[in-house]
């Protein structure tokens, strides 16, 4: 089955957009299923949980972290992680830049937004990505390498909501495009849209879409 939805899913996601397979909470041979069809980019969510899915699964495959990390679990995923979605503070960069340079590596990060109404979602707004980017800090960071930006919609059914809250990303992206990175060819990703409004999130010029359920089926909630 979940070769049959992934075909449907690649089959709607036109060239130039990513699919992100977010297997959070799915188990390893879900995964390997996944990959078997061609997949190869895959999203977690725990760092530990993405660590262990790593160590036994094909090493070509992209490991992408789209949740809430956590400073203190960086060190599990920054030795192989290819995408860091969600980076919604100065001081969690930080981190991931000292982790980064431990392995010589310089990782790429996307800044997540708070573009929903719901106060739940994580992410900055423009105001602190202004300071951050402007910080001597930052500027002082060899192991990261920002490549666009991240943002949640809310949940709901009112999908005008939702595509007026993608648009707000891609406004977000064209300043910071404009004012901080308009020499840089690696600031281009938008990283918006899930399986309930991906469709959507690639109208307002999404460039990576985070797909789950429709493609694994319903979450499985671990402990």
């Amino acid at each position: 089955m979940i070769k049959e939805n992934l075909a449907k899913i690649k089959a709607t996601v036109p060239e130039g957009v990513t699919l992100v397979a977010v297997s959070k909470t799915k188990p390893v041979s879900d995964v390997q299923e996944a990959y078997e069809a061609g997949q190869r980019i895959f999203g977690e969510n725990h760092a530990l949980e993405m660590r262990d899915k790593h160590e036994v699964l094909p090493h070509d495959i992209q490991w992408h972290f789209i949740g809430h990390l956590q400073t203190n679990k960086i060190k599990y995923i920054i030795p192989f992680v290819t995408l860091i979605h969600s980076i919604d503070s100065a001081n969690l960069l930080e981190a991931v830049n000292k982790e980064a340079k431990k392995h010589e590596r310089v990782v790429d990060c996307l800044l997540q937004f708070h573009i929903a109404q719901e106060e739940t979602k994580f992410g900055l707004d423009l105001d602190e990505a202004r300071q951050l980017l402007e910080s001597e800090t930052f500027k002082a960071m060899q192991n990261v390498r920002i490549c666009g930006v991240m943002g949640m919609a809310t949940f709901t059914d009112d999908m005008e909501q939702v595509r007026k809250e993608f648009k707000h990303l891609k406004d977000i992206f064209n300043i910071l495009k404009k004012d901080y990175f308009e020499d840089q060819e690696q600031f281009r990703e938008i990283s918006m849209g899930m399986s309930d409004d991906y469709p959507i999130a690639i109208e307002e010029g999404a460039t990576l879409v985070r797909v789950g359920s429709k493609i694994f089926g319903a979450r499985n909630y671990m402990n």
